[in-house]
């Protein structure tokens, strides 16, 4: 007979409210990394843009592509620390010691505002001849 000292102990189970915390977390985690691949298929678009332009017409290559890899290294960027972050803060749901960290959100910010404003500059400063040299089929 064993008593109930020698019972082995049984698994704690996680609280409602504790599930309901990392299932957040994942969603937000989720959430970032759609961004980031948004953001470089972005780039990949930006880039190759230029497929639908004439292959006889001359053109320069501009600094379009500078662009299109800014916009596909803060989608890169974005996954990387979207991935940290979820980590830690799984760790602090688990040690109940979870502080929100306004530092991610004013970086990504400033990040997503500076390329809007490079797509405004490069709209903005393409010479208009070229635009009428598109086909799309």
């Amino acid at each position: 007979m064993t008593t109930d000292a020698e019972k082995p102990a049984k698994p704690k189970s996680p609280s409602a409210d504790r599930v309901r915390e990392h299932l957040a977390n994942e969603r937000t985690y989720l959430a970032w990394m759609r961004s980031g691949i948004a953001l470089m298929g972005f780039g990949v678009l930006i880039v190759r843009l230029r497929i639908l332009r004439p292959p006889l017409a001359p053109q320069a290559p501009g600094n379009g592509w500078k662009l299109g890899l800014a916009f596909s290294l803060v989608g890169l960027l974005t996954v990387m620390l979207s991935t940290q972050h979820y980590l830690v803060v799984r760790r602090d749901i688990d040690e109940d010691a979870y502080e929100p960290a306004d530092r991610w959100v004013i970086l990504s910010s400033l990040a997503v505002i500076l390329l809007g404003i490079g797509v405004v500059y490069y709209v903005f400063t393409i010479p208009l001849d070229s635009l009428n040299s598109i086909i799309v089929e």
